[in-house]
């Protein structure tokens, strides 16, 4: 048995993908404790699956319920502010990691590719990691934007021009974070490297993103496996079911995920966009509103508001769905089949909606269109096309693997301390 360490932001949508992981890897008779702020316990359900506090002083209890709150709002001041959390966060994480991996005695690393320090931390102590992309892969490419970035694919040198002079803007923008990624790799004695991409793992890269959803990629390393969605067996068990609401067979369905489910006003114009179509809707906010908000969002035309419902239960009988463009929700909406009204917020949200229409799954939106806008661009997804290209995609992401074939991989990266080709590359794992 080996016991592997989790290092991952302390947001729900990595913490649960990376639980499924876990799970998987338990049962593959290893031993695995996620590594961070104390806040972070909260987020982890899953039995089996072990919890380290660590930077008590800097990251005392409740401080993550502030940086949460900036990661909802990263705009204007916000953004700064937000950007400063992180760089604080990763720096705390590269301090106390390598006496938190010696007290727990850690055989190798599961690092989330949002979150250096488990990576620079792992190398410098000449510990096996992996990397995980729970969000769109931050592997960079010449010809292709960055996955915070809305742009569409394109092959023209203005298209590149603007793909590099993004890049340059964004880096500069992250600069506080990067100065802590600098810092720490050569205080580690590691290579000079400053970025998130400049951070990933040799052995193994695990992605959520099917390949068949991304722009065309042509610099993806031997080592990347696009597995699919990270999911537990009983993820959305909990949650409201569908038969205690006075729902009709067929609805629309409108989520704007864990972080950005506080956006009242946005759902009320989704809400009146839908009666203006005369469509049955459910909005699912994630615990971020009131009663009060609720009676006033089924006023404004929602059949239903409600905290968490099961998101794929939801999905299946839903005609459409109106998305912040969260990738585990885009991704249920290909394996249902349901075309997508993306209305991109924040973070890689803008690039997954880019990249729903290069693939003509659905709409984009923006969020200050009236609800005129919303109503017309949602008309737009009856066409059968969208349904058809949506279908065409199951059959890859079915066959990716998800969690089991996650386990796999990282368990024969860290426990061999070899790199693993994906299985196109005529090395398959057990």
């Amino acid at each position: 048995m080996s016991h592997f360490a989790i290092v991952a932001p302390a947001l729900y949508s990595h913490v649960k993908a990376l639980e499924a992981l876990a799970a998987s890897l338990i049962a593959r008779g290893h031993r695995v404790t996620v590594i961070h702020q104390a806040d972070a316990k909260a987020l982890i359900t899953e039995p089996g699956v072990e919890f380290f506090a660590v930077g008590r002083e800097s990251h005392p209890e409740g401080r993550m319920a502030r940086t949460l709150s900036r990661l909802a709002s990263p705009s204007g001041p916000g953004l700064f502010a937000m950007i400063r959390d992180l760089a604080e966060t990763t720096d705390m994480l590269a301090r106390e990691l390598p006496a938190a991996f010696e007290a727990l005695g850690i055989d190798g690393v599961i690092a989330d590719q949002m979150e250096p320090a488990g990576a620079l931390v792992a190398e410098g102590l000449n510990l096996p990691f992996v990397s995980v992309a729970c969000a769109l892969p931050v592997n960079r490419e010449p010809g292709l934007p960055l996955p915070v970035m809305p742009f569409r694919y394109g092959k023209t040198e203005q298209a590149r021009s603007m793909y590099a002079t993004s890049e340059r803007i964004y880096d500069r923008l992250m600069g506080r974070h990067a100065e802590v990624v600098e810092r720490h790799a050569r205080a580690f004695g590691l290579t000079p490297r400053r970025a998130l991409h400049e951070c990933l793992s040799p052995l193994a890269q695990i992605s959520q993103t099917p390949l068949a959803f991304d722009f065309p990629r042509e610099a993806l390393p031997d080592t990347f496996h696009a597995v699919g969605p990270l999911r537990l067996a009983s993820a959305g068990a909990s949650h409201r079911r569908l038969e205690t609401l006075s729902l009709p067979e067929r609805f629309v369905f409108a989520s704007l995920g864990t972080l950005q489910g506080h956006r009242f006003h946005l759902f009320k114009k989704i809400a009146r966009a839908c009666r203006g179509l005369d469509k049955a809707l459910l909005i699912a906010h994630c615990g971020k509103l009131d009663a009060s908000q609720e009676a006033a969002l089924v006023r404004a035309g929602a059949t239903a508001a409600v905290d968490f419902v099961d998101q794929r239960e939801a999905l299946t009988r839903a005609e459409a769905v109106i998305t912040h463009g969260g990738l585990n929700t885009v991704v249920d909406a290909i394996d249902t089949a349901t075309p997508m009204l993306v209305v991109p917020l924040a973070f890689d949200q803008p690039g997954v909606a880019a990249r729903v229409l290069h693939h003509g799954l659905g709409e984009r939106a923006f969020a200050f269109a009236r609800p005129a806008t919303l109503a017309r661009k949602l008309a737009l997804l009856e066409a059968p096309g969208y349904c058809e290209r949506l279908t065409a995609l199951q059959a890859p992401l079915r066959a990716a693997g998800g969690a089991e074939r996650a386990a796999a991989i990282a368990e024969q990266a860290l426990t061999t301390h070899r790199p693993v080709v994906r299985e196109s590359c005529h090395e398959a794992v057990a």
